[in-house]
């Protein structure tokens, strides 16, 4: 079973997703189950994970209703005010849709010190409580940070979106190699290959760019904690949803098919406790 680990639906609005520039303008328009389908079906991908893209209750509902929509939509990662006096009760109310399986806070947009926040790390602190994953959502240059982070939940799972952002562009391997790897060393941390494209030339980029950074994360974190992940529609800008695909799957074909699997679908299972299309159960946590 192949999974999409990370992609996104939105209805376009300027004031909501102000976060989208002029260099991304081709994907200010919507982005709806039915434009991802057909791309699913011509690339083997049997479900995904829809992830956040605006901090608000009403899109984590939104997103949720979607999923129960349509069944190859496996899990949801909605946002949810982890700052807040009212987290706990808000959990309780989420906590009966059972596609919810995670939460995101979009960290690179928050000076460093957010991530120390007293109120912010009992937000955190409450999500095993309800079996809920964390993806992280930096910059390079906040990896120390976040590793500080990660630190302070030992137990909880974590995820780490779009390698955390490195400068492919610029070609500039350090520091982010280096904290890449110490962060590694965490085993309840995992990693998506996503989000790479767009982080490197948009009209120019090739896969001898991508190369030490994805050859860095396989090296880190290994075939048992990479998820491939599409970063769909966000990634159109630099890359058809078909050429990623390829890119990791060229990348991944020397492992062993288990392990293949596993970066294709397994890991996404695991982390996130997905029921999949055709399954009568979730998958097991790990």
């Amino acid at each position: 079973m192949r999974v999409d680990a990370h992609q996104h639906f939105w209805r376009y609005s300027e004031e909501e997703y102000g976060w989208i520039g002029d260099p991304m303008a081709a994907i200010r328009r919507d982005f709806l189950p039915g434009d991802l389908r057909p791309m699913l079906l011509d690339t083997g991908i049997d479900a995904t994970v829809a992830v956040q893209a605006r901090q608000s209750l009403e899109e984590t509902d939104w997103l949720l209703d979607l999923a129960d929509a349509h069944d190859w939509i496996a899990g949801v990662v909605g946002w949810v005010p982890l700052a807040s006096s009212r987290t706990h009760e808000t959990l309780e109310e989420l906590a009966a849709r059972p596609k919810l399986k995670g939460v995101r806070h979009v960290l690179q947009g928050e000076p460093d010190e957010y991530m120390q926040r007293d109120d912010f790390n009992a937000g955190i602190a409450l999500l095993r409580r309800y079996s809920l994953t964390y993806d992280v959502l930096v910059l390079e240059r906040q990896l120390p940070v976040a590793i500080q982070l990660v630190d302070r939940h030992p137990e909880q799972p974590f995820v780490l979106d779009h390698v955390a952002k490195p400068l492919i562009a610029a070609h500039e391997l350090e520091p982010w190699r280096t904290q890449i790897r110490e962060l590694a060393r965490r085993p309840h941390v995992a990693c998506k290959l996503s989000g790479m494209v767009t982080e490197a030339a948009f009209d120019t980029w090739t896969v001898e760019d991508l190369r030490p950074y994805i050859e860095t994360v396989l090296e880190c974190f290994g075939p048992g904690r990479l998820m491939f992940g599409s970063d769909w529609p966000v990634c159109t800008v630099a890359s058809s949803y078909a050429r990623w695909v390829g890119v990791v799957r060229d990348f991944t074909a020397e492992l062993t098919e288990d392990e293949q699997e596993s970066i294709f679908g397994g890991n996404a299972a695991r982390f996130y406790g997905l029921q999949l299309p055709g399954s009568s159960r979730e998958v097991e946590q790990a």
